[in-house]
Parts: structure tokens; sequence; C-alpha cells
């Protein structure tokens, strides 16, 4: 299992992670990302790595 979270200080909203992991990430009002689960695992793991590789602000973190 993987753990998922964002840096609010760091995310601008660019939108990459919740476009490319719909289910892991969506937006907050403002555009901001925000974690729909935390813990991912199966399908959902391949999802959450594409979010953090492609965030440009680098404000995604997973721990393994």
């Amino acid at each position: 299992m993987t753990g998922v979270s964002v840096d609010p200080d760091r995310c601008t909203g660019h939108g990459r992670c919740y476009t490319l992991a719909p289910e892991v990430f969506d937006a907050d009002e403002v555009g901001h990302c925000v974690v729909l689960v935390q813990d991912v695992s199966g399908d959902l793991e391949p999802q959450a790595v594409a979010g953090e590789q492609n965030c440009p602000e680098q404000a995604i973190t997973l721990s393994r």
C-alpha cells in the first residue's frame, strides 16, 4: 500500500494530477489538488504515481 499526500503550500492548481488520476485526486473550489484516497493499492497505485510524476511543483508525495 502507498500513502498519498499533497503539500497545499506548493500546489498552484495546474490540475495534471486530477486529470491523470481522477480516482485518487480532485480539485477544491479554486482548483488546487485534494487527495480522495490517502492509501492506494492495486489499480489506483499507477494513477497516484502518474499524478506525482506529472506535478510541476512536486507537491505530491507518495510514501511506500
